[in-house]
């Protein structure tokens, strides 16, 4: 089964995809490694993620994002529908440090992606985005988000402070929340929640996938990246 859009599901809950918004600055070292339950459902707390960006919707938690230029966020469609859009970028932290900025104008494509400026340039190590080819199936990538930790009812209440990290591993295309193209992965030491929506796939340390739907059990799928380059480009710049 898949899971509704990761934030317009869970909005009725306060979450509904995943959410961060500071600025970047210094975010490079390691997390504190927290107890009690943890985030993404399994998987691990990240130790470098400069492009990392937690997304807040009016003041809460939503989604996770990139920044993949100096102005311009990348998330989730669905999880810019609320508006009042904030970024803490280069923390792991989601509650303090790295950079917070703004969004301005939000563009949006007919898939599960969403391009954001950003009122200020934020310097910081920028997400490359993968061409087609970057990816393939079955191999092992890796997921980031600030999402919830376990599968807590409203997910709003059990996000991870720090950002989280996971390994799935690609199965092949598939569609986005929709019906854009996009990447499906099994899970493998941790699988995505409410909150991680927007967040990144990494492949060989370039951005390939958007996080779009989740069963929080064994699937997640990933609006195709390397298939929207030419939108991207045309949007941003990159």
């Amino acid at each position: 089964m898949r899971i509704t859009k990761l934030f317009m599901a869970l909005a009725a809950a306060l979450l509904a995809a995943l959410t961060l918004a500071p600025t970047a600055t210094a975010a490079t070292s390691p997390a504190p490694v927290p107890s009690g339950p943890q985030p993404i459902i399994g998987g691990g707390y990240a130790q470098n993620a400069p492009w990392a960006a937690r997304l807040f919707s009016n003041g809460r938690e939503t989604c996770s994002a990139s920044i993949i230029a100096p102005t311009w966020i990348l998330t989730a469609k669905h999880c810019v529908t609320g508006g009042g859009l904030a970024f803490r970028i280069g923390s792991l932290d989601q509650h303090s440090g790295g950079t917070v900025a703004y969004g301005t104008q939000t563009y949006t494509h007919s898939s599960d992606l969403a391009l954001v400026r950003l009122d200020r340039s934020v310097s910081a190590s920028y997400a490359r985005l993968g061409q087609p080819g970057s990816v393939y199936v079955g191999q092992n990538v890796q997921v980031y988000g600030w999402g919830a930790t376990s599968r807590c009812g409203s997910e709003a209440n059990c996000q991870s402070q720090y950002l989280k990290v996971a390994n799935v591993t690609v199965t092949g295309g598939c569609r986005d929340a929709y019906g854009g193209s996009a990447i499906c992965a099994r899970r493998g030491d941790g699988i995505t929640a409410g909150g991680d929506s927007g967040g990144p796939m990494m492949a060989g340390g370039v951005q390939v996938g958007v996080a779009s739907t989740s069963d929080r059990q064994t699937t997640t799928a990933y609006t195709n990246v390397t298939a929207y380059r030419s939108w991207i480009q045309s949007v941003a710049g990159v």
